[in-house]
């Protein structure tokens, strides 16, 4: 490479950070900009599986990661009373031991954080409001610091990235809805969970709760099935009176104390279930990485294994062509789309389980759940479609 290239990253979360790694140990110059004040805490569990283990191990970081596994156990389905109607080993959700992880999305964070945070430049608390082209490199603005001139720039930014929407434009082209809202939030363990998750379904709607690092904690989580919402991504209140909405009427199991937490909770998170297609990631010397380019919906729990893999590749790619970023945004383009493509078809799978639309799909999957032999074909059936999307890429040695 003939001279150091300035790379800026927008999105402190997850591919942010792993792309800042690679970029870093390739010997690019790389700056991460994001629009909260500090890591976000919350979020869900997430799962690491497939190449995603591969890319950890190259980085140095999977027995970190591996020691702080969520090791649930088991989800168990309860009715309005609380009582077990049917349970579902970690296992038969995709989820086996020793070969893949389970890990909260915020420790996950935390750790890809301490990984780069004396080697790349980290600005919080503002983000990119223009990005222009020029001969010899991107122009960026900010809404805090002064503008600022990149040789490329990439939106690793979440469902709702900013960097595409300056880019490619409004995300309503490349959104597509799977007809759901999720909410999760940070609570007591009142429930003395022993690394477990609960789920208590009526038709349309979830409402569940599982322990957190080690029982110490859990999280709360309403799922609903709706119609498009109108609501301003950055109103939290408003959010949660959107989801209480959702849940009027309903008083089974833990509901009302559920609803109570998530009105005190202060890493409340909501969003659509949806996935993002886009037909190229890439355009100039700006490209997406991970939820951003290719989410798969928190549903398919790929996520973020998705995000690692993307930006292992993308990196390899900038450093195979020495820097000539228009032939490897094409390389990372080729070598991630098929994979994207299984790992999408989960996520679109996913939803469709995790709510049941009639009480008799209720009942039917609670019966299914209490015969062992119905369960290991299904357990079966999920595990294998999941590590085939899980592996379905090639990773090259860059």
């Amino acid at each position: 490479m003939k001279k150091t290239m300035r790379v800026l990253i927008s999105g402190a979360s997850i591919a942010g950070p792993a792309l800042a790694y690679w970029l870093h140990r390739y010997g690019f110059d790389v700056t991460v900009i994001e629009r909260a004040p500090s890591l976000r805490p919350g979020g869900y569990g997430v799962d690491i599986r497939g190449a995603a283990i591969t890319v950890l191990k190259r980085m140095g970081i999977f027995d970190q990661v591996f020691d702080a596994d969520t090791n649930i156990s088991g989800v168990y389905f309860v009715n309005s009373k609380g009582k077990i109607e049917g349970q579902i080993s970690e296992a038969s959700m995709g989820n086996q031991k020793g070969l893949d992880i389970e890990i909260m999305r915020d420790d996950l964070s935390n750790i890809l954080f301490d990984l780069t945070k004396n080697t790349t430049n980290y600005i919080w608390g503002d983000s990119i409001t223009a990005i222009h082209e020029t001969e010899t490199g991107a122009e960026v603005q900010f809404i805090h610091n002064k503008p600022q001139t990149f040789d490329l720039v990439i939106g690793t930014d979440g469902l709702h990235s900013n960097v595409r929407t300056l880019t490619f434009g409004d995300e309503a082209q490349f959104k597509r809805t799977l007809g759901c809202y999720i909410s999760i939030f940070t609570l007591e363990n009142y429930l003395n969970l022993d690394h477990r998750q609960l789920l208590y379904t009526v038709p349309g709607k979830t409402v569940g709760m599982y322990s957190a690092r080690d029982n110490t904690e859990a999280r709360g989580m309403f799922l609903f099935q709706s119609n498009e919402l109108e609501y301003d991504r950055h109103d939290t209140e408003y959010q949660k009176n959107l989801v209480e909405n959702a849940f009027v009427g309903q008083s089974g199991w833990e509901t009302l104390p559920l609803l109570k937490s998530m009105k005190e909770a202060t890493d409340f998170y909501f969003d659509e279930i949806c996935q993002i297609h886009i037909q190229t990631w890439s355009k100039g010397r700006v490209t997406l990485v991970g939820d951003a380019a290719f989410g798969p919906s928190p549903l398919s729990g790929q996520g973020s294994s998705l995000a690692l893999v993307g930006a292992y590749v993308l990196a390899g790619e900038l450093k195979a062509a020495n820097g000539d970023y228009a032939r490897a945004f094409v390389a990372y383009e080729q070598e991630m789309r098929k994979f994207v493509e299984k790992n999408q078809k989960i996520g679109r799978i996913a939803a469709g389980s995790m709510i049941e639309k009639s009480n008799f799909k209720i009942f039917l999957r609670n019966l299914i759940l209490r015969v062992p032999t119905l369960m290991a074909v299904q357990f079966k059936m999920i595990s294998k479609m999941i590590a085939k999307a899980a592996n379905g890429i090639e990773l090259k040695d860059y």
